[in-house]
């Protein structure tokens, strides 16, 4: 789990395939302190498993299913992505819930710079409009951001000078492909909503259950 808080930058110095899939090899510029094999480190937003950690190197495996499903493919040696370790919990929640599962990918279709800040509108890719709303949580690039302006077929986001600074999204412009997982939040409420289990059995009381036991007249 994480906050979409970025915690610091990373470059690609290997990648090679592997079983279908590909093996990165990542270099931070923040110390990995108390470094735990194994961890689970979010990379552009994808969720992935930190391994042969050394300094501040480390390798993850990159499934075939996550190259489907996100921007990572696309990625080379000497690219810079974005980087966050995961949540604890005395950690502040400065972001929103994110689980680095990427729900799609989607591409940036303008920017604009509005004095201090930059704005950035993008695709709303489809099936995925329900859950984005005004003022709402929305994660690009593994970054938590909140929605500016939205419709059924494009979003914004405002971005600050610091953010631009400290992740990718500085060298982000129209055309950039971008992972985006939406709040998982809408999407559990959603289920619950509308999903009835099979196992659920409808109520026998009814008007005519309730006249034979004595409660209408």
């Amino acid at each position: 789990m994480f906050t979409g808080i970025i915690e610091g930058k990373g470059k690609l110095f290997e990648t090679r395939q592997s079983g279908g899939g590909l093996v990165f090899g990542v270099e931070t510029d923040f110390a990995l302190t108390d470094p735990a094999e194994g961890e689970s480190i979010a990379i552009n937003g994808v969720c992935l498993t930190a391994k042969n950690i050394i300094k501040n190197r480390f390798y993850a495996d990159v499934s075939p299913e996550t190259l489907d499903r996100t921007n990572l493919g696309a990625l080379t040696v000497g690219s810079v992505v974005n980087l966050e370790r995961a949540l604890r919990l005395t950690d502040r929640l400065g972001g929103h819930i994110v689980s680095g599962h990427v729900d799609a990918v989607t591409e940036v279709i303008a920017k604009e710079n509005r004095g201090d800040f930059t704005i950035f509108t993008c695709k709303i890719p489809e099936g995925l409009g329900k859950y984005i709303i005004k003022k709402g949580s929305i994660t690009i690039d593994g970054i938590s951001l909140t929605v500016n302006t939205c419709d059924l077929h494009q979003f914004s986001v405002s971005i600050i000078p610091h953010t631009l600074t400290v992740t990718t999204l500085g060298q982000t412009g129209p055309g950039t492909v971008i992972n985006l997982e939406v709040d998982i939040i809408g999407k559990y409420i959603e289920k619950l909503l509308l999903h009835t289990s099979q196992e659920e059995q409808p109520s026998k009381i009814d008007i005519s259950f309730l006249a034979e036991h004595g409660f209408l007249k």
